[in-house]
């Protein structure tokens, strides 16, 4: 079996606020950004976090992309960038240089495909994971969180090949402040669990629950999985402080 996925990128003013996303079906997708980069950067950070996002199924990958600078990176002029020491046939240094490294990383041991699809030409998976990254360049823009996605939920090993018939979820299309998350309606409260990934602060709480008081500072190890740690890492960014820092924000 196949996924199919659509990844896109997206930047306010190009350089400015921007976002990615990847799209599968309302069940699986994921989004992000930064306060400032290229719509080029957006469109590989992309594809980065649906291989990283994927890395646990066997299955194969078809990614489509309105971008063929992201398909050529991958496929077609990567390789001679390697030999070179990530130089361009012209010996200027490439582009996106660390990007590309974490691409040509994750690419290993995959079966992935790419397929150049027409942006803004009405193509559901497409369009629904430039929604995603649009609205996530413009949470940025805000300075609000963006909406993140449940990331991916099929599991290791169950692989399909997704058709995006759903309709976009409302809640992508406009990014929601971070100061309404606790004002969550009942119906939304009532929902099931596995719905969407708990957020990172619940996470950081649950692991210090129960710990008396210390009388000094305490080391504590937490696990993230890609999902978690690319939030993480964004909120970080957007905030313009460190991973630990932003972890103890959450806290």
């Amino acid at each position: 079996m196949t996924i199919t996925a659509a990844a896109d990128g997206s930047a306010l003013g190009n350089p400015g606020p921007n976002g990615w996303a990847w799209y599968i079906d309302d069940a699986n997708w994921a989004a992000g950004g930064s306060p400032h980069g290229t719509n080029n950067q957006g469109e590989l950070q992309a594809v980065l976090e649906l291989l990283r996002a994927t890395a646990g199924t066997d299955e194969a990958l078809l990614i489509l992309c309105d971008s063929k600078y992201v398909i050529d990176s991958i496929t077609k002029w990567m390789p001679g960038w390697k030999r070179r020491g990530w130089r361009k046939a012209d010996g200027a240094p490439v582009l996106n240089r660390e990007l590309m490294e974490s691409l040509d990383e994750a690419m290993r041991g995959r079966t992935v495909k790419f397929e150049w699809v027409k942006g803004h030409a009405g193509h559901d998976l497409n369009e629904a994971a430039d929604v995603r990254a649009n609205s996530a360049a413009k949470a940025y823009q805000q300075k609000i969180e963006p909406q993140r996605g449940p990331g991916f939920t099929m599991g290791t090993g169950a692989g399909a090949a997704v058709a995006a018939s759903a309709p976009i979820a409302a809640a992508a299309r406009t990014p929601q402040p971070v100061a309404s998350a606790p004002a969550a309606s009942a119906a939304a409260a009532s929902a099931p669990a596995a719905s969407a990934p708990a957020p990172l602060w619940a996470e950081a709480s649950s692991l210090l629950d129960g710990l008396a008081e210390p009388a000094a500072s305490v080391d504590v190890q937490l696990t993230l999985s890609p999902a978690e740690h690319a939030r993480l890492r964004d909120r970080a960014d957007a905030q313009g402080i460190s991973l630990s820092e932003a972890l103890r924000r959450l806290i």
